[in-house]
């Protein structure tokens, strides 16, 4: 059985290389394609400061909300870029298996 997260992510995957092969009018997934990457990466900045903003300011309800947005935009640039959604899995996975990797601060000398 695939977990249900794996299969949401999936699917909007396959719906976007859908828009992208069958274009469909009036679509904002079209539109973002069509546009390029440049409009991609836009929306994904646009979207991951909104994200901050609302998890600054302690909504959750508008933090979910824009997370959303922000992972779906990643999806359309994964798309754009023909980055397979299986590979970002397999590196989560990879990373979530990882036991002592926090990598070392650097110390600032506030005296010089």
């Amino acid at each position: 059985m695939v977990p249900r997260e794996k299969l949401v992510l999936t699917n909007l995957y396959k719906t976007i290389e859908d828009r992208r092969d069958n274009p469909t009018e009036n679509s904002y997934t079209c539109y973002l394609l069509d546009k390029g990457t440049d409009k991609i990466l836009k929306k994904i900045g646009e979207e991951c400061s909104e994200t901050i903003i609302a998890a600054k300011n302690g909504d959750n309800v508008e933090t979910i909300y824009e997370i959303s947005d922000l992972l779906y935009h990643l999806i359309v640039m994964m798309v754009d870029q023909g980055i397979p959604l299986e590979e970002v899995l397999d590196e989560i996975d990879a990373r979530s298996k990882k036991i002592g990797n926090l990598k070392p601060t650097h110390k600032v000398d506030r005296n010089s």
